[in-house]
């Protein structure tokens, strides 16, 4: 269940320290994993610019880390990985398509009719549409601090990205923005349900199998100017190969990125890491000023600040409460504060 963490608990204080320590490293996973998704922007852009069409800068991404992942799995899972996959196909091809292909693509799309900060925060309110979800379809009870942390930090974001700049909403745009955030939010929830069920590399690399099979008629690869990755390509007052781009985005920004990010709700919950991913705006925001000098304001600090304050209260949702005549094998209750 979503709910029930997984923590076994016992008499003593050792359970409770251990679950302290899962969600320490489940705080730090999803932190991670929103600094490298948030990184692609400015090197994302900078190929985009050179020369490649934005689906085939998220095919090359997505196809790469594919490449990777792959042989990885199959040097240290083997068979096992093949048995793992076979009761989970149609999730991780859900997966697959949603929390891979269809959260890139989409916004991608919303980018392009919206500006950029309106495409953003309409993607980022897949962990609202996770609660719901929740309440409303699966009929189970939410954590209140999670609740009011989405909150908190969905005003911090509108800040950074100062959505009062743009307005005028095109309507196709914003069903791409909206379609993104839905798959942002099937991201969370199926990584939830596969929790304890499949490995989470198996799980990364079959999803960036269906992802990059899905994009694949969409990018026309066998068009895409394979020289850009050649070329000297402008970041900022910079330049760059085009490939050590496109390698920081395949490896850092997908491999990294969505492993730290499946092992993150894996410790925590699709509520509470989902509030907690909101710190890849900020992260954006931030490597966009140190690689191509575009300055904050004063309102975009104060909305980071407010946005890390979000994903903290939505971490303290998580708390141990050991009951005082729980056995060793009890599994701790869901929580519901």
């Amino acid at each position: 269940m979503l709910l029930n963490i997984g923590v076994v608990v016992g008499g003593t204080m050792s359970g409770a320290a251990g679950a302290g320590r899962s969600r320490g490293w489940g705080l730090g996973l999803a932190v991670a994993s929103s600094v490298c998704f948030g990184a692609s922007g400015p090197f994302g852009k900078a190929l985009i610019q050179a020369g490649l069409t934005a689906p085939q800068a998220v095919w090359l991404r997505i196809a790469g880390a594919a490449l990777i992942l792959v042989p990885l799995v199959l040097v240290l899972r083997g068979r096992a990985a093949a048995a793992s996959v076979r009761p989970h196909l149609g999730r991780l091809t859900a997966y697959g398509l949603t929390g891979v292909a269809g959260c890139q693509a989409l916004y991608f799309v919303a980018a392009s009719r919206l500006p950029v900060g309106i495409a953003i925060l309409l993607e980022f309110t897949g962990p609202i549409l996770v609660l719901l979800w929740l309440r409303l379809v699966r009929r189970a009870p939410v954590h209140r601090t999670a609740a009011l942390g989405v909150l908190v930090a969905m005003v911090g974001l509108a800040l950074v990205v100062q959505v009062w700049n743009g307005l005028s909403l095109d309507a196709l745009g914003l069903a791409a923005g909206l379609g993104a955030a839905a798959c942002q939010a099937a991201y969370f929830l199926l990584i939830d349900r596969l929790t304890g069920e499949v490995d989470p590399l198996v799980m990364t690399a079959a999803g960036s199998v269906v992802g990059a099979a899905a994009l694949t008629l969409l990018a026309a690869p066998w068009a895409l100017p394979w020289h850009v990755l050649t070329a000297a390509v402008p970041v900022g007052d910079h330049t760059a190969p085009g490939w050590l781009l496109a390698a920081w985005i395949v490896v850092v920004s997908t491999v990294l990125a969505y492993l730290a990010g499946v092992a993150a709700v894996q410790r925590l919950s699709a509520q509470v890491a989902g509030a907690v991913c909101y710190t890849e705006a900020v992260a954006a925001t931030l490597i966009a000023w140190a690689v191509l000098g575009e300055r904050l304001a004063p309102v975009q600090l104060t909305g980071g600040a407010i946005v890390l304050a979000g994903a903290f209260i939505a971490q303290r949702a998580v708390i141990d409460r050991v009951p005082a005549a729980a056995s060793p094998e009890t599994p701790a209750p869901a929580l519901t504060a």
